[in-house]
């Protein structure tokens, strides 16, 4: 099933990703977009964009290890991540979230819509209600 129509409105959601060298825990606030419609396999999916690309920790995290953590609002998903490496669906991941964030943004997207690194997060099941 597609990601309920009122977390998709949310501003931000928290990825929380397994350290690669610590081990512990760490979450990130950051920006999201879901693909509108039912997805083929039946799980919901989630779209990230790292401006730090391969560099930002939290990428270099989930590549160790992509078994990641999601909220938004108060529910919280199990989930797996990926690096999108160009395609279409990495055409798709950049303009839902261009779309989603340019509007109400202050200066223009276009540079960080072309040159961030696409993620794909495929949200297992709900874990909890907060």
């Amino acid at each position: 099933m597609s990601l309920d129509p009122s977390l998709t409105g949310q501003d931000y959601c928290y990825l929380t990703a397994t350290g690669r060298v610590s081990g512990a825990p760490h979450t990130i606030e950051i920006w999201f977009a879901a693909p509108e419609g039912e997805p083929a396999d039946g799980r919901s999916r989630i779209y990230l964009l790292s401006g730090g690309r391969e560099r930002a920790d939290w990428v270099r995290n989930l590549r160790r290890e992509p078994a990641v953590g999601v909220r938004v609002a108060d529910r919280e998903f199990e989930a797996h991540a990926h690096v999108l490496d160009g395609g279409a669906e990495a055409a798709e991941a950049r303009r839902l979230l261009f779309e989603k964030y340019q509007p109400g943004y202050g200066s223009d997207l276009c540079s960080w819509r072309d040159t961030a690194l696409p993620v794909a997060v495929d949200l297992a099941r709900s874990a909890t209600e907060r």
